[in-house]
């Protein structure tokens, strides 16, 4: 049984972010800073440094005891790395480098929906399942259809299934950024049926995949995803600087809208929905810059609401919302990377009043 389905919706945050080394889908070095920031926001903390780890993804996860977990993959060391989310402070690490159930190679995009974990791995080729808060695990899937998986969104279509959506960012060579040929990026996002049967078995099934193959829609280096099901939406973050680094407008079955926003500076990377209430809130969406500017969007209609940056984090690979209270952040809070080696945390009601956010999310 799925817990707690209607808490997970509102807290999934799905982001997978690039990969720095060796097999890059990114095209560095990025570029100096162009857009201005509205506002400077002072960190509510940031956690020790990690160096060696290679933070990449993160969700936030509520415990039975009133905290807030906060999992984060790491792709260099193999593991998963739990945060406090209220100060910061680094628990323990889950897993290690194999190719077992419960072992990881290159683990990158991670959602989380109730009490189901799912980590992708970039280099087992595979999404993996666990059970929250003891991290069983339950089983792997998708590596017979899955070339370079990187990032993660997750929904309840149903009552009790949920539909997976897998960003696939495989190249035709890696190490020169060569495209594979248009015609093959219709298979840039996969999508699973996931159901977790009597007794706890996992039972997956592909429903098929999409890409736009026009110049216009198409996902070229694709990462971060994730969606909206009150408006029908899902944002893909496509990389390629080559074209125009954005997010591009999908609907959950999998068409190109026809729109895609404004050019990023640089890298787009983790993308998340800030909902304040069933319909009214906010897109929030990383350009990988040092210092990181977080662009956030109206939630319907995806006008621009401002720009802001930390006085501390950059080159932010992953981001999520946790828009629940805590006793740290009564109106919740933003999460996000900061350089590969540590997390970083932002008020929301601190990033509300700074950009004069209106609608029902709390100041």
């Amino acid at each position: 049984m799925i817990r707690n389905s209607l808490l997970g919706g509102l807290c999934v945050a799905l982001l997978a972010a690039c990969s720095t080394a060796p097999l890059h889908t990114s095209t560095p070095p990025a570029p100096a800073p162009k857009t201005a920031a509205d506002a400077i926001l002072q960190e509510a903390w940031v956690s020790e440094p990690v160096p060696g780890d290679e933070l990449d993804s993160l969700v936030a996860w509520p415990t039975e005891d009133g905290r807030v977990w906060l999992i984060a993959t790491a792709k260099a060391t193999h593991h998963l790395a739990l945060y406090d989310a209220d100060t910061g402070q680094r628990l323990r690490t889950v897993g290690g480098p194999g190719t077992a159930v419960g072992q990881f190679n290159r683990p990158n995009g991670i959602a989380v929906f109730g009490d189901l974990l799912f980590v992708a791995e970039r280099d087992n080729h595979r999404v993996q399942a666990f059970r929250l808060p003891e991290f069983a695990p339950l089983g792997a899937f998708g590596a017979d259809v899955l070339r370079s998986p990187y990032g993660l969104w997750v929904h309840e279509p149903a009552p009790g299934e949920l539909e997976l959506f897998v960003t696939d960012s495989f190249m035709a060579d890696f190490r020169t950024m060569t495209l594979p040929p248009m015609a093959e990026l219709a298979g840039r996002v996969k999508r699973f049926q996931v159901r977790i049967e009597d007794g706890g078995k996992l039972e997956t099934r592909l429903l098929g995949q999409f890409g736009d193959t026009g110049a216009a829609g198409a996902l070229r280096m694709v990462e971060s995803i994730a969606g909206d099901p009150a408006h029908g939406r899902l944002l893909i973050a496509e990389e390629d600087r080559r074209v125009g680094s954005t997010l591009r407008d999908y609907t959950l079955a999998g068409h190109y809208n026809g729109r895609s926003l404004a050019t990023f500076d640089a890298d787009a990377e983790g993308v998340a929905l800030w909902a304040c209430s069933a319909e009214d809130g906010y897109w929030v969406a990383v350009d990988q810059l040092t210092p990181t500017r977080f662009r956030v969007f109206d939630r319907a209609t995806l006008a621009p609401a401002g720009v802001f940056s930390g006085k501390v984090t950059s080159n932010t690979d992953g981001e999520t919302v946790y828009a629940m209270p805590t006793p740290r952040f009564p109106a919740g809070a933003l999460f996000a990377l900061h350089n590969d080696v540590s997390l970083a945390a932002f008020d929301l009601r601190d990033i509300a009043r700074a950009l004069d956010l209106k609608g029902d999310c709390p100041r």
